[in-house]
């Protein structure tokens, strides 16, 4: 009787074992990075978001945040402006994309996409 009360517990710590490793591993999917290339099509410094047009013609909209990382250290709203080609890596969580770091390409280089 003890032995099947010890195996019951066993296979109930085992069951919400599994159970706990199937939510982090959704979770962990969650935190994807993903890679844009493309050229900024307007900046709105107030909503912390900027439109970028990419190679195929697509316009992604994507929001920064005080952590997102820039190379000059500023902030991306004073760092990019229209007609920067940019490379943004960003998260994706129900549909908005937030940018994790944005890193300035050359404004030249953009001028050929945009067109």
């Amino acid at each position: 009787m003890v032995l099947r009360v010890a195996y019951r517990g066993a296979l109930l710590a085992a069951l919400l074992a599994v159970v706990a490793i199937a939510f982090s591993s959704s979770a962990v999917a969650d935190d994807v990075t993903h890679t844009l290339k493309g050229v900024v099509k307007s900046v709105d410094k107030g909503a912390k978001t900027m439109v970028v047009k990419t190679a195929d013609g697509t316009e992604q909209t994507i929001k920064w945040t005080d952590k997102t990382a820039t190379k000059t250290g500023k902030d991306v709203g004073d760092g990019v402006e229209e007609g920067t080609k940019v490379s943004v890596k960003y998260t994706e969580k129900a549909g908005e994309k937030t940018a994790v770091g944005v890193k300035d390409l050359g404004k030249d280089t953009g001028k050929a996409l945009s067109k």
